[in-house]
């Protein structure tokens, strides 16, 4: 067991950690405050606790000398964090926060590690993810949810018509909402998946299973939710997708999803181990009484990982504060409410969006207007700009918003317009079809893949202290009478005359 000395010393590093870390570790608890998805994250750090205290006689008899693998642990953990402290990227702070525990572990409590090691990697379930990963997946799965909720409710011989993540049921229309996504039940659910699955005492791939069944089941259950609802206002009115009653059917289909994980372990077990039982797999077993002499007992000896662990984490401490100083360079910008509304031939009008749309976007300025051309149909021109992206807002892309409105995406492919690549997609609902073209166009490039986009983001967020960018559309109405080469013509033809505008907005 550790002495006196040992522990004081692992109490020094671990806040020396917890003040180099604050800023990351107080974005993750903020986001639990904020947002219900991350709501769980208050309990992780208790149940980890917790473990630690359960399996403490275990951790006694395997405890052993420090492990000098542990420095090479918290050194790449540190460079992470580095990188996530300039480019101001929460995520990589968490993760490297995660791994610093993990060394400290090792260079503390040697071998015993092998017990520690679930209890820390199941406060990964507690960290958020980047906003521009949650909106991806919740449009993702607000998508799957309101088909399979709308295959759920056509069960009944309800008439329904799906558009995007509408149900309409023809006096009511139910709007699949991001918060309906499911995403709210996947990470608390994947964690109790994780918890579970460490004491199940079975093979490795019952454990797996245990664990991955947990995204189907979550999507699922909140399909099965939406078509519940679906069917409920369609017999008895609207009443049932509102106020308490929505929230406490939420509640239910959580802790039905926990009892259908429960119940693949009884299934499992009853399958594969006839003879066992529910109290011998989850119970506390092959628990370690140490007889006297099986504890290593640290001597009064200096802990040198430790000690070399404390130094590095006072290094990074002091980086921080240096690191802290370094104030983002934002550049000029013009506001857009002086874009021209005449652009040679097109004759345009400035749009507004709703508030709540654009706190949702989280942009620091846009553009939205309409320009026609002779009798042809308009074109609309939109451009959000975000003077710094590194608290996690940055442009949504069209690919993921598109769907969301209850449009079809028939073809997508990137192109070259006047030497730069753009996006340019063929989208349909029912008979309308439309053209978009969209590119993002941040400090002096213009890029059309959002995956690059994220990369040169990274760069110049830690090489040139700058994370400000924009998004760019165009789409123009297909006409029943006309073809796509025409609808292209168009809008190449404003592109040529609104880009050259364009530049003194957006500076490089």
């Amino acid at each position: 067991m550790l002495s006196v000395k040992q522990t004081i010393f692992f109490s020094i590093a671990l806040l020396f950690a917890m003040i180099a870390y604050w800023g990351g570790l107080s974005d993750a608890v903020f986001r639990w405050n904020n947002q219900e998805e991350y709501s769980h994250g208050f309990l992780i750090p208790f149940v980890s606790l917790y473990i630690l205290w359960e399996k403490k006689e275990q951790i006694k008899a395997a405890m052993g000398p420090p492990l000098w693998s542990g420095i090479a642990v918290i050194l790449i953990a540190i460079a992470i964090f580095i990188v996530g402290e300039i480019s101001a990227l929460f995520l990589l702070i968490q993760y490297s926060f995660v791994m610093v525990l993990l060394g400290l572990s090792m260079v503390t409590i040697g071998r015993a590690t092998k017990y520690t090691v679930a209890p820390i990697l199941l406060l990964l379930f507690a960290i958020p993810l980047p906003y521009v990963i949650e909106v991806l997946l919740t449009a993702k799965l607000q998508l799957i949810s309101s088909w399979l909720g709308v295959e759920f409710i056509r069960l009944f011989r309800i008439p329904v018509y799906l558009e995007g993540n509408v149900i309409d049921l023809g006096v009511y229309q139910l709007q699949v909402v991001e918060a309906c996504s499911g995403l709210r039940y996947l990470f608390p659910l994947m964690s109790l998946g994780f918890i579970a699955a460490y004491f199940y005492q079975a093979a490795f791939w019952k454990r797996a299973i245990v664990f991955l069944a947990t995204i189907p089941v979550t999507i699922l259950m909140n399909s099965f939710r939406i078509g519940a609802i679906g069917v409920m206002v369609d017999n008895w009115g609207i009443s049932m997708a509102e106020g308490f009653l929505h929230d406490f059917e939420g509640w239910i289909i959580f802790m039905a999803c926990a009892v259908i994980l429960f119940l693949l372990i009884w299934i499992m077990e009853k399958l594969t181990n006839k003879n066992g039982s529910l109290a011998a797999v989850f119970g506390v077993v092959d628990v370690v009484e140490p007889s006297a002499g099986e504890h290593y007992i640290s001597n009064n000896g200096t802990n040198k990982p430790l000690i070399v662990s404390i130094i590095m984490l006072v290094a990074v401490l002091a980086m921080t504060q240096f690191i802290g100083k370094r104030v983002e360079t934002i550049p000029g910008h013009v506001s857009f409410v002086n874009f021209p509304t005449t652009l040679g031939k097109w004759k345009g009008q400035h749009d507004t969006l709703d508030k709540d749309v654009i706190t949702k976007l989280g942009m620091t300025d846009y553009l939205l207007a309409n320009y026609s051309n002779d009798k042809q149909p308009p074109v609309n021109f939109y451009v959000a700009y975000y003077e710094s992206q590194r608290k996690g807002v940055s442009p949504h892309s069209p690919r993921v918003c598109i769907p969301g409105g209850g449009w079809e995406i028939s073809l997508f492919e990137r192109i070259m317009v006047d030497d730069y690549p753009v996006n340019r997609s063929v989208i349909k609902k029912g008979e309308q079809t439309q053209l978009v073209y969209y590119w993002f166009q941040e400090r002096g490039r213009i890029i059309a893949n959002e995956y690059i986009k994220k990369w040169y983001l990274f760069l110049d967020a830690l090489f040139e202290n700058r994370t400000d960018g924009s998004l760019v559309r165009v789409v123009t109405n297909v006409a029943p009478n006309e073809t796509l080469e025409e609808a292209d013509a168009r809008i190449l033809d404003f592109i040529a005359i609104a880009k050259p505008e364009l530049k003194q907005y957006l500076l490089d």
